[in-house]
């Protein structure tokens, strides 16, 4: 005689562990599609609606999302909002732009960062001797993870 247990008394869920509780997020995610990118923008702070960020916003080419586009997310509409029936919590919007426009715009922005780099190196390394340098204009990081 053997002191097994039923094969029918092992299954995954009396052996999983124990899920902890985590906090849920405040923004929901919405499921991603291909060739569209998504955005919280901010239309009020502290109850003071920002106008201009939204303004601004929207002439960048981000649309707001419709709530009826996204049920995944169960998102119950804020009171009195402006955007009625679209995506808005606690004074955020959620909008979508293409990738290519998003990827495009962040490639403008490294470029602008390059060259703002490159002219501040320029300014501080004019008065270097190359016999005494001030210091070598060395632009690179490392990462590393733990011992």
């Amino acid at each position: 005689m053997s002191n097994r247990t039923p094969r029918s008394n092992e299954s995954r869920e009396t052996t999983a562990r124990k899920r902890s509780w985590q906090r849920p997020t405040m923004l929901p995610t919405p499921e991603p599609r291909d060739g569209v990118e998504y955005r919280w923008v901010r239309t009020s702070t502290l109850g003071n609606a920002d106008n201009t960020n939204v303004s601004s916003k929207f002439r960048e080419g981000w649309t707001p999302v419709k709530a009826e586009d996204h049920p995944e997310l169960q998102v119950l509409p804020d009171i009195d909002s402006r955007f009625e029936g679209n995506v808005e919590v606690g004074g955020l919007l959620l909008c979508e732009n293409s990738t290519d426009y998003v990827e495009s715009r962040r490639e403008a922005h490294d470029e602008m960062n390059a060259q703002q780099i490159d002219s501040v190196d320029n300014n501080y390394l004019r008065q270097s001797d190359p016999r005494m340098p001030v210091l070598k204009p060395e632009r690179s990081t490392k990462t590393s993870f733990g011992k």
